[in-house]
Order: structure tokens, then C-alpha cells, then sequence
């Protein structure tokens, strides 16, 4: 990451989206996520109710709660109100449909600096990872699974179709040296298998993080993001082994799974 030091937000496994027009679940959501909470102004939101969220928003924020805010997309008749309204609120930003670089770097600068969070939902988005990635602000990037499958046509849970663009925003968050990625949504909302096992498959492909939609499934996030039993012992083994190459469970080990033996007993910390 570059060597500057990493924020709550770039550290984080799971957040969670919650409706900006439902203050009565804000304190909620961010007691259900340990690694923190989304507020929502886009697509939780109908239109005729935007206006009544993004107040609701400034003034939990105002009153000291602590949160990430989803704004709505560039382009449409919310994008400069709901900036001008939490700019100034000391909060994260999720920018949607994020596909200018310049738009990120323009967000970031009205936001004090504030982390910004381009999420990657579409075509153009994913063609430009690896420059939204390097943006100014950019703090790490998110995969909107749904939004980018419908313009495919192809499912929202289809791995392999939507494969490549994953491994895209892993691949661009590494070379810009930002936090891995967050992966998209798992729209079970009765059973916390299936967002257990999308994690896990986040995981397996670098991503840091993923975005959920109900308090039930951050959990199983979170246990999906885990190293196991045998990652943790091997680690252990490694860092033991000292530097230098050297012969763990008879495979070489080299500076690089040094690096990745110190990476899982950081996450193991971070943890507990």
C-alpha cells in the first residue's frame, strides 16, 4: 500500500449497506459490522425520498455517528446535493459508477480528503480500473457485481462470467499500491452459506473485503475472509524459520511467502 498507513476503511472485511432514509437502523448497523457501515443514498433510496435521506444522513453524522456514505451516481439531479451535503461531515465516500478518474480525484478533494471508494459497476468502470485505482483519494475499489452483470447479461453470481473483472480490480488495486479490493453483494438474505462461500471464493481471488446487505451475513463474511487453521500453523512455521530461504513442510520458502506468512498473522491480530 504504498507505505502510508492504512485506514479503518482500507482494512476492512465487511460493511454493510443500510437505507439513508432509515435513521432508525443507522446505530444499528454499525453495532452489526464491526468494521463499519454504509449509508446509503443511491439505490436503497427511491427518488421522492432523497431529500429526506441525505438530511437524515447530515444529521446523524452531525451527532457524531461514524459511517461511510454511498452518494449517488455522477450525472444524475442527487449527485451535487448529496456532495455538498456530506462533504463536510468528515466521512468516507462510496462513488458509484465510477468511471473517471477525474471524478474520483474531484470527490476527494471536496471531501477534505476523505477516503474515497470508487465502486466499479459497469464496462467503462472496469476498462478503467487500474486508472480509478491510481486516482488521488482512492483509498481501494469495489466491485458492484449487480449492476455490471445486468449490462452483461449474465447472472450477478455467475463466477466465471463475471471472473475477469474481478481478477481486473485485484490486479489494478495491487500495481496503483492500494488496499485489495472489496468484493459486490450475496442477495440470500435467509441463508449465510451462500455469503460465506462468496467470500471465501473474494478471498481466494485477493480481494480484501466484502459488501453486504443485512446484518446476518456479516458474520459469515467475516469467517469467509478468515485464514484457517492450516494457513495460521504455516505461517507460524515460516516466520519461525527465520529469514532467508529455508524448507517448510518440505516446499522452499523465500522472502515473498515470508511476506504472505507475515500478511496472514497480521490479519489473525487484526481479528481478535
Amino acid at each position: 500500500m504504498s507505505g502510508r498507513e492504512a485506514t479503518g476503511w482500507e482494512l476492512a472485511q465487511a460493511l454493510l449497506f443500510v437505507p439513508a432514509d432509515r435513521p432508525d437502523r443507522f446505530d444499528k448497523a454499525v453495532e452489526a459490522s464491526p468494521h463499519g457501515a454504509i449509508l446509503d443514498l443511491e439505490d436503497a433510496v427511491p427518488a421522492d425520498r432523497k431529500a429526506v435521506a441525505r438530511q437524515a444522513v447530515v444529521e446523524w453524522l452531525t451527532a457524531g455517528g461514524r459511517a461511510m456514505v454511498r452518494v449517488n451516481s455522477p450525472g444524475t439531479p442527487w449527485y451535487e446535493a448529496d456532495v455538498e451535503a456530506v462533504a463536510g461531515c468528515g466521512c468516507a465516500l462510496m462513488l458509484p459508477k465510477a468511471e473517471e478518474a477525474s471524478v474520483v480525484a474531484d470527490l476527494a478533494r471536496r471531501g477534505a480528503g476523505r477516503p474515497v471508494i470508487p465502486l466499479v459497476e459497469t464496462a467503462r468502470g472496469v476498462e478503467a480500473a487500474d486508472r480509478l485505482a491510481a486516482a488521488p483519494g482512492a483509498a481501494r475499489l469495489a466491485f458492484g457485481n449487480a449492476d455490471l452483470a445486468a449490462q452483461l447479461g449474465v447472472a450477478h453470481d455467475d463466477r466465471l462470467a463475471l471472473g475477469h473483472a474481478r481478477s481486473r480490480l485485484v490486479l489494478a488495486s495491487a500495481a496503483a499500491g492500494i488496499a485489495p479490493p472489496l468484493d459486490g453483494i450475496t442477495t440470500a438474505l435467509r441463508d449465510s452459506a451462500p455469503a460465506a462461500e462468496d467470500a471465501a471464493h473474494a478471498r481466494r481471488l485477493g480481494f480484501g473485503g466484502k459488501l453486504c446487505i443485512h446484518p446476518a451475513q456479516v458474520p459469515a463474511v467475516l469467517a469467509g475472509f478468515a485464514p484457517s487453521d492450516e494457513e495460521v500453523r504455516w505461517a507460524h512455521t515460516v516466520v519461525e524459520a527465520g529469514e532467508g530461504a529455508s524448507a517448510v513442510d518440505g516446499a522452499m520458502v523465500d522472502r515473498p511467502l515470508m511476506e504472505r506468512a507475515r500478511r496472514l498473522l497480521a490479519q489473525v491480530h487484526r481479528g481478535r
